[in-house]
């Protein structure tokens, strides 16, 4: 086997894992569609488009090679740990308040509506405040590294342009006006499962060992 013929082995491996980790069911997702249900498609684009951001600047840390010593700083990981489980448990807060509103309406009223620029930025902060997100690059650059450990310089571009199709596919499927007239009759459930999602995962975190 050649090395070209490894390294591509290796980096399409690393799409994979990158693929499988976006496209799965978890709190970004969730938020992408309640967001782009309740509140439409350039709303749901910018809060992906934050996701995104946070996930590539892990990334750009993990190819680097700063990630090493962030997580063997144990300090570190400990304060991300608990900003992050106390952003995701205010999260659930919001999302419950919605689910217990009466109406679309009524949670309308009781929430003014995010600008594009608070939306990305609270996209950006799901990332950015999950210590976890470190240790999942760490892994994707290790699986498209070569033999001596250096990252293919194709994984961050190639898993961005994933990640943009993916959390930008949930956000144009779910802002379709099917999509939303589903969310009309579903909210309180949906928004009511995302709050019990963003609530398991925050004390999840909070309890996730610092060792």
């Amino acid at each position: 086997m050649s090395g070209n013929t490894l390294f591509s082995a290796n980096l399409l491996l690393a799409y994979a894992a990158y693929f499988v980790g976006t496209a799965s069911p978890g709190p970004s997702n969730l938020a992408i569609m309640s967001i782009a249900a309740n509140e439409g498609r350039r709303a749901a684009l910018a809060f992906a488009a934050g996701v995104i951001s946070g996930s590539m600047f892990w990334a750009t840390v993990a190819t680097v090679g700063i990630s090493a010593a962030l997580i063997a700083y144990s300090h570190f990981i400990v304060a991300i740990k608990i900003v992050g489980g106390l952003y995701l448990l205010w999260l659930a807060f919001k999302s419950g308040r919605t689910a217990l509103s009466a109406s679309v309406a009524t949670a309308s009223k009781a929430q003014r509506p995010a600008t594009l620029k608070a939306l990305y930025t609270k996209g950006a902060l799901l990332h950015l405040t999950n210590p976890k997100a470190v240790l999942v690059w760490v892994s994707i650059v290790a699986l498209s590294s070569n033999g001596s450990g250096t990252a293919h310089a194709a994984v961050i571009p190639g898993c961005a342009a994933i990640g943009c199709v993916v959390f930008s596919g949930y956000a144009l499927l779910f802002s379709m006006e099917s999509a939303r007239r589903f969310y009309t009759r579903a909210r309180r459930g949906l928004e009511g499962s995302l709050a019990v999602v963003f609530a398991a995962t925050g004390i999840k975190l909070l309890a996730w060992p610092s060792k």
